[in-house]
């Protein structure tokens, strides 16, 4: 039995006729399964399950641990590539004092210049929820003080007891 779940190799294959296809692009046509069978041990190699639903299903003749091995590299070589986007939250209040929120500024200024996403958020308490244009307002104040450095990703906008603004670093 093979390893993998969703692939079917040798004698896993149950169909009676099965068109086979070789390493090399040889065309076998539509043959009995113990031909294949046959032909793939002959060559040293697996007979590998490609396309079950294809009447009649398609067989390949391969190296099935090599084309396993080429498919995890191709994995990871595109996991290596992928970049990993860092997202910093600063939670601010309605009632926030000016040197806190420079103090804050000055913070989301580190991140952004490190290359990390900031996301602003004000959190509205009780009665603030009837007038959240003032938790608006607090986060309106303070993008002049980041915009040289950052691009507004999102705008501010309420979402549950929470108004969220996304800043991301310049290009």
């Amino acid at each position: 039995m093979s390893k993998d779940k969703d692939v079917m190799l040798n004698d896993e294959i149950r169909a009676a006729e099965v068109r086979c296809v070789g390493d090399d692009g040889t065309q076998y046509g539509i043959i009995t399964r113990n031909e294949a069978l046959a032909k793939a041990d002959e060559l040293g190699l697996d007979l590998v399950l490609i396309a079950p639903d294809a009447k009649p299903p398609v067989c390949k003749i391969m190296n099935y641990g090599k084309f396993k091995y080429q498919q995890e590299k191709k994995l990871k070589e595109a996991r290596k590539n992928q970049k990993i986007i860092e997202i910093k939250e600063i939670k601010l209040s309605v009632k926030i004092a000016a040197n806190d929120v420079n103090y804050k500024v000055k913070h989301a200024r580190e991140f952004l210049e490190e290359g990390k996403h900031v996301r602003f958020r004000v959190f509205l308490k009780g009665r603030e929820m009837s007038n959240p244009e003032i938790g608006e307002q607090v986060l309106e104040s303070l993008w002049p003080l980041i915009e040289d450095i950052a691009e507004r990703e999102k705008t501010p906008k309420l979402e549950g007891r929470y108004i969220n603004m996304l800043v991301t670093p310049k290009k």
